[in-house]
């Protein structure tokens, strides 16, 4: 990296970090620092969903994806107006209707304080795991190659990035994280944006990097399930659809973001934002796995010896941006990616903050709430604790095998379907009781576990949500017909 490029990455931590301190000095209330003040406009809201939930495994994962296997994991946008409606139309609404902090109050109301704090105990661990996973991809893929530093160095990285993302967090709460997710917004998608153009320029123009036919190094498109290929057109967009739904109508990162606006409708508004820009992303970030290994199949003296763009697919945005950016312009592509991290950190942690503090120290603790002031102060000081374990976390994901892609599948979206599964109990199976919502969640665990690692029933990682989704809902729709336990409240939420 050249001096310029260093000064634009200092320039927007420093950006980062002022916007903390704008806000620090104007948050007084727990609401104010955890929701915003629940009024917060619709499409900031929206873009900040969208920032959080990218990350840099996604920024990364999907060029990686399409320079090794193809175009198949795009077929998951096709579930997107699906999407749209079951969370827009059915999930919403159910969830605004209560005035609630953290989304695992809605469980403790149907299902009792036992699912409440399960539910709150899953979120904590599956978002813990996935900063990990977002702090290690960004300092082990992108910032340790381009600082010429080798992997022993990635520790010391992850706490470096961590400090920066924690200390604007910490400071100015749910307003900071949505200003600059929305700036990290822009810079993400013009960053994926002025490669396409950079590269086609150099090239020549789209034709050199646009596939005449399909390649021999691309998994052959596959309509319907098969076990011997990773992506099918039905898996993927199932896959997607279950994933979106469930961390939409489950997630406290999702759910804060609705509680953040005044009503379902702007709520409704919020989460369509997020999808239009998903749909806008995803498609140019295929189009920069395409020019990426064009130019590095027209240029391959500019890989190291023993490299090669399939066997380093996800390392291959990495080493564009240090050999074949112009000065200046790679420490803005850099900090499109760093807004990658920076965005799912920060809210991440703001959401993290808000369950400790409103399911554990709110409704656990024995003592009066204390003032606005010390409720405030301690939501910071939780943030930091967060953020240290994350950070601790981190150096060690990368002992688990997997491209990038992969890694998200078995690790960050693990628990996804057995925590969105005790909502759909509670709101869609009225005769759910806490006894089977128990037996469910370890069912839907068992079986995630045994389609991401051990691939039971041949069936690949893209399967693994709906397979672990659909053995819950099964079993707890089952188990609740017992007669072991009662329904603490037999009204849907």
């Amino acid at each position: 990296m050249a001096f310029i490029d260093w000064c634009v990455v200092l320039a927007y931590a420093l950006g980062m970090l002022a916007v903390g301190w704008y806000y620090a000095r104007r948050t007084s209330t727990t609401d104010d620092y955890l929701l915003g003040g629940r009024n917060m406009s619709p499409w900031k809201v929206g873009l900040s969903l969208f920032a959080s939930l990218l990350s840099t495994v996604t920024y990364l994962g999907i060029p990686g994806e399409m320079i090794k296997y193809g175009p198949m994991a795009l077929a998951q946008l096709v579930a997107l107006p699906f999407i749209a409606l079951v969370v827009g139309w059915f999930l919403i609404p159910y969830i605004m209707r209560l005035r609630v902090t953290s989304a695992y109050e809605i469980l403790e109301t149907r299902l009792g304080l036992s699912v409440r704090m399960m539910g709150s105990c899953f979120f904590l661990i599956l978002r813990l795991f996935w900063m990990s996973l977002v702090i290690f991809a960004t300092a082990d893929v992108v910032l340790a190659p381009v600082m010429g530093l080798d992997s022993s160095s990635v520790p010391w990285i992850c706490v470096v990035l961590g400090v920066v993302t924690v200390l604007y967090t910490s400071m100015g709460g749910l307003r900071a994280v949505v200003l600059t997710d929305v700036i990290q917004t822009v810079i993400l998608l013009g960053g994926a944006i002025l490669i396409v153009i950079l590269i086609s320029v150099e090239l020549g123009g789209v034709d050199p990097w646009w596939p005449n036919e399909w390649p021999e190094h691309w998994q052959k498109p596959v309509f319907w399930y098969d076990p011997a290929v990773r992506f099918t057109f039905v898996g993927a967009a199932l896959s997607y659809f279950t994933w979106f739904v469930c961390t939409a109508g489950s997630d406290q990162m999702a759910i804060q973001r609705y509680l953040a606006t005044r009503d379902a409708k702007a709520a409704r508004r919020t989460f369509i934002t997020a999808l239009l820009c998903n749909l806008l992303l995803w498609p140019f970030l295929a189009a920069v796995g395409l020019t990426i290994l064009a130019y590095f199949q027209l240029r391959p003296e500019m890989l190291a010896a023993g490299q090669s763009p399939l066997n380093d697919a996800d390392k291959l945005l990495s080493i564009y941006i240090v050999k074949g950016l112009p000065r200046g312009i790679s420490g803005i592509v850099i900090a499109g990616l760093l807004a990658a991290a920076m965005s799912s950190l920060s809210s991440g942690l703001n959401s993290a903050c808000s369950v400790i503090t409103s399911d554990f120290f709110d409704r656990l603790s024995s003592k009066q709430k204390g003032s606005e002031e010390s409720r405030v102060r301690l939501a910071k000081y939780v943030s930091l604790v967060i953020g240290a374990v994350v950070v601790l976390l981190g150096s060690l994901i990368g002992q688990i095998e997997g491209n990038i892609l992969e890694l998200c599948y078995k690790i960050g979206t693990l628990l996804v379907a057995p925590l969105f599964l005790l909502f759909f109990l509670a709101m869609f199976v009225p005769w759910s009781t806490s006894f089977g919502t128990h037996v469910a969640v370890l069912c839907s665990v068992a079986m995630a576990v045994a389609v991401a690692y051990f691939n039971i029933f041949g069936l690949t990682f893209q399967w693994m949500m709906p397979a672990s989704f659909l053995t819950g809902a099964t079993v707890g729709a089952l188990a609740s017909l017992l007669p072991v336990g009662g329904q603490q409240n037999k009204d849907t939420v």
